[in-house]
């Protein structure tokens, strides 16, 4: 058996593991909880937005109606608090990770970049006055999962992988593969087709890193894919990976990005992170020390 094959057998036992399900089910455990907050964790969170997306769009609850591509649309969908209540309790996972083992990332650090992601997707979409689909902060927020699964239940050790590299001048994700057989963006892309999300979604969690290999374009894999390099320069949430990766020119050409257009983008997000560092403080409260 291959590594590669390991892995996949590994991670195919896996249910997603969310950063704040401890806040989330004590919201749920209290009759006087403030819903809002409850959606607004959800939103923010992609264990969380994974696993309500995996219910919701699972046969029983979708009737044969269109997918559900976000938290909120979801959430409109579901309902009531029972389903709702089932729907965070498949998160609070026994193995709840404090860390991202090989990594380097607490779980507080991978939150921050998840959501410094998906916000800069989707600001970015908005300066450039492209609409974009309400489904693009779903993506960006899920399209690190697969770095979770491997730290959480592979146990990687990133140092070798970054070490070839290095030496030989490849991307990270590059040397993941070359190491691994696959690497974490793929594998995240794999395991949420398995929990029957939204193509849309998954091809966007798949192809982040390597939008140029997707043969097709797609507005919401350019935006997400520029939305993780400018998480990555604004420096939130960095891992041993770093800056290792690398960002297609193509992307930039087809969006017309300018240095005028990045620095707006940053600073809009930066200042949209300012309103949430009380979520990502509460979460790093509910973990144990690392």
């Amino acid at each position: 058996m291959t590594r590669r094959d390991e892995i996949l057998e590994r991670i195919s036992e896996v249910v997603a593991i969310p950063s704040c399900a401890q806040k989330a089910a004590a919201l749920l455990g209290d009759p006087d909880a403030d819903f809002d907050e409850l959606a607004r964790i959800i939103e923010y969170d992609p264990g969380l937005t994974a696993n309500l997306l995996k219910v919701v769009n699972a046969s029983f609850f979708s009737g044969g109606t269109s997918a559900m591509r976000t938290s909120q649309e979801a959430i409109k969908r579901l309902g009531t608090t029972q389903v709702l209540q089932f729907v965070i309790s498949t998160g609070v996972a026994p193995s709840f990770v404090r860390k991202i083992e090989g990594y380097d990332l607490s779980p507080t650090m991978h939150l921050q970049h998840s959501v410094t992601v998906a916000l800069s997707a989707q600001e970015l979409g908005t300066v450039l006055g492209l609409n974009p689909p309400d489904y693009t902060f779903t993506a960006g927020l899920l399209s690190g999962i697969g770095k979770t699964l491997l730290g959480a239940y592979v146990q990687v050790n990133a140092h070798p992988i970054l070490d070839l590299a290095m030496e030989h001048g490849l991307s990270f994700d590059q040397a993941e593969d070359k190491i691994l057989g696959i690497n974490h963006a793929e594998l995240g892309g794999l395991v949420l087709e398995s929990w029957g999300l939204p193509k849309e979604i998954t091809d966007v969690v798949r192809h982040h890193l390597r939008p140029d290999e997707f043969g097709q374009e797609s507005l919401v894999l350019d935006l997400v894919h520029i939305g993780n390099v400018l998480a990555k320069m604004i420096g939130v949430g960095l891992g041993v990976d770093g800056l290792n990766y690398a960002p297609s020119h193509i992307v930039a050409e087809r969006l017309k990005l300018t240095p005028e257009i990045l620095d707006i983008v940053s600073a809009n997000v930066v200042s949209s992170l300012d309103s949430l560092w009380d979520l990502f403080l509460e979460c790093a409260e509910e973990a144990c020390p690392i």
